[in-house]
């Protein structure tokens, strides 16, 4: 069995989450994180998962086959665009850029590259939130205004 070899772009309060879940799956492989401190508490948490603070070098790892970026918005298509480029398969946090343009441009290239680009909706999958859409689509909610 071939496993991914995960990276987590980003280890603030929802990297966490994800390097945990990562890591009992036995897929994560590195993490980058900027600010020290929680790069040290990664290094202490987690002392299998290669710790990166740039993620060129992260991105040029040839040991990565996929990021998980948990950034802020205004960095994921940057950051995604770069990782498509460097032929990474690629799930970004909602959402997947800040203009549609944008969000084409990283489609286009997953297409092209035949790379998989993905965006985390977990919500979408949460009981709570599949009832309301069952409510919704019955017409038993009434009108919706605003959501």
């Amino acid at each position: 069995m071939i496993k991914t070899r995960i990276a987590v772009i980003g280890y603030g309060d929802w990297g966490k989450n994800l390097v945990r879940t990562f890591h009992s799956l036995g897929a994560l492989n590195a993490v980058c994180e900027t600010k020290t401190g929680r790069l040290e508490a990664l290094k202490r948490e987690y002392p299998e998962a290669r710790p990166f603070s740039d993620y060129e070098l992260l991105l040029k790892d040839p040991t990565v086959d996929a990021v998980c970026i948990a950034t802020p918005v205004e960095t994921h298509y940057r950051l995604a665009k770069a990782a498509l480029a460097a032929g990474k398969d690629v799930m970004v946090e909602k959402p997947l850029a800040l203009r549609t343009e944008e969000a084409g441009e990283l489609i286009s290239m997953a297409d092209a590259s035949k790379r998989i680009l993905m965006v985390g909706h977990i919500l979408a999958c949460h009981p709570g939130i599949v009832k309301l859409k069952e409510v919704i689509d019955k017409g038993e909610s009434g009108k919706i205004c605003y959501i």
